[in-house]
């Protein structure tokens, strides 16, 4: 499951740092790439919710080798695309293997593990994973600045040759023998919902399409979005079960825990624009500079189990949401000629505030999930993480380019940026009064503490 979860993050984050080197030889605008980062998460929003399905219906080892299979051929497809439009769309069958690869993982995982071990489980399966995003950053830099952004791809084929094999040793071909029919009506409306919608968010501005398009695409969503509404409360086995939001836990973190990934999400989108197109950094000096928030959610993966026992959910989520909404604000304040070592340490002690929230908010959603309902929780979820953080990117480039345009300049420069970041905290910072609202003893069981 580490194995998976490294490939996705490490190919998130390389791609991240070689967007401005893409655009050029796309001819196309460094804002215009988001459209590759928010397709991806498109695909996996819509995917998600029937990953839980076929699992439970052809088994989990079958879906998740399939999966990665998937996964790699959309890597090979991204490293000869020679457009924008090619590359959304290989992008986009990258995501159809992420959608299988990780729920599915992460499934096995809380099918297997007590609630007593949950949060433990959780962040050693994190710590390899969060390697990923340690390793990418400079990693893609360093291919991007000395050989071509192409190559950064390709080394998704042997680790996905790895991940097949050791999935065929390890994992057991887990399923259910009461499987319920799927929700074709609920995939249709979630699938067009999700990706009409986000497309039509992501390419405002006139990219890859026109803005009457975009708007088109946005409207589409939104009726698809809540017909589905509708009909989630009016069949017995909704594709995603929006009757668990009953539960305090979980909507704390489905609707509290989407709006601070939201400022999160658009994080790895803009600091690599602002290091290397406001800055003046190289790709590979830019990704030696962001790696070090994924250093610092490495380690703090080692403190949490404590931190929770010691303080509980509902104090560790409040204080983390303040503290992690100062963390993106603040970057709005860095110039060219910030010392890089207080930007690493800006960046380290940011990455170990969203570690300690991720993993609270991940843990936290199945404080009250039974055995029963851990596919359809997982699934719901899922969809609102990939969707808040696609949401992020589209938010985090749509300020940005309003900025750069109300401010006059030719080209995106470091002034572009603060505004920015200051929304995208502000947004993080609408969660906290989900985290007010919690109760004292939320997640007990799973902290430990009394």
């Amino acid at each position: 499951m580490a194995c998976a979860l490294f490939m996705e993050n490490m190919d998130s984050t390389v791609i991240a740092t070689s967007l401005p080197m893409m655009a050029h030889d796309m001819g196309e605008s460094p804002i215009a790439l988001k459209l590759a980062m928010t397709s991806y998460l498109v695909s996996l929003a819509v995917f998600i919710p029937i990953s839980g399905w076929m699992a439970d219906r052809f088994g989990a080892r079958t879906v998740f080798r399939s999966a990665i299979g998937v996964f790699m051929l959309g890597s090979i497809l991204c490293g000869i695309s020679n457009t924008l439009a090619e590359f959304v769309a290989a992008r986009f069958l990258q995501g159809v293997g992420g959608a299988m690869m990780v729920p599915v993982g992460r499934l096995v995982i809380l099918r297997t593990t007590s609630k007593a071990e949950l949060v433990r489980a959780l962040s050693y399966l994190t710590i390899p994973a969060l390697l990923g995003p340690v390793i990418g950053p400079p990693l893609g830099g360093f291919i991007t600045t000395y050989f071509h952004w192409r190559w950064i791809f390709f080394i998704n084929v042997p680790i996905s040759i790895l991940g097949i094999y050791l999935a065929t040793r390890f994992i057991e071909n887990l399923r259910s023998d009461d499987t319920v029919p799927l929700d074709w009506i609920g995939f249709l409306l979630s699938a067009i919902g999700c990706s009409s919608l986000m497309f039509g968010l992501a390419s405002a501005g006139r990219h890859l399409v026109a803005g009457d398009v975009s708007m088109i695409c946005v409207i589409v969503g939104t009726i698809s979005l809540l017909a589905y509404v509708w009909h989630a409360f009016h069949t017995p086995h909704p594709l995603i079960n929006l009757r668990l939001l009953q539960i305090p836990t979980l909507r704390m973190n489905v609707f509290g825990g989407s709006l601070f990934r939201i400022g999160v999400g658009a994080l790895p989108f803009l600091l690599p624009l602002l290091f290397q197109l406001g800055f003046g950094l190289t790709p590979f000096q830019s990704g030696l500079l962001t790696c070090a928030s994924a250093a610092g959610a490495i380690f703090v993966k080692t403190m949490t189990t404590v931190v929770l026992k010691r303080f509980g959910f509902r104090n560790v989520l409040i204080y983390n949401t303040v503290l992690g909404t100062l963390s993106m604000a603040a970057f709005g304040a860095l110039q060219v000629d910030t010392p890089h070592l207080i930007v690493i340490l800006m960046l380290l002690l940011g990455g170990c505030v969203r570690s300690m929230q991720f993993t609270s908010l991940n843990a936290i959603a199945y404080a009250e999930i039974d055995q029963r309902q851990m596919s359809q929780a997982t699934s719901l979820t899922s969809v609102a993480q990939q969707l808040a953080i696609g949401l992020g990117v589209t938010v985090g480039g749509f300020a940005l380019q309003v900025s750069n345009q109300v401010q006059g300049h030719a080209t995106i420069v470091s002034a572009d940026f603060w505004p920015a970041f200051l929304l995208i905290g502000l947004i993080a910072l609408a969660s906290l009064p989900f985290a007010l609202k919690l109760q004292p003893d939320a997640g007990a069981e799973l902290s430990g503490r009394r």
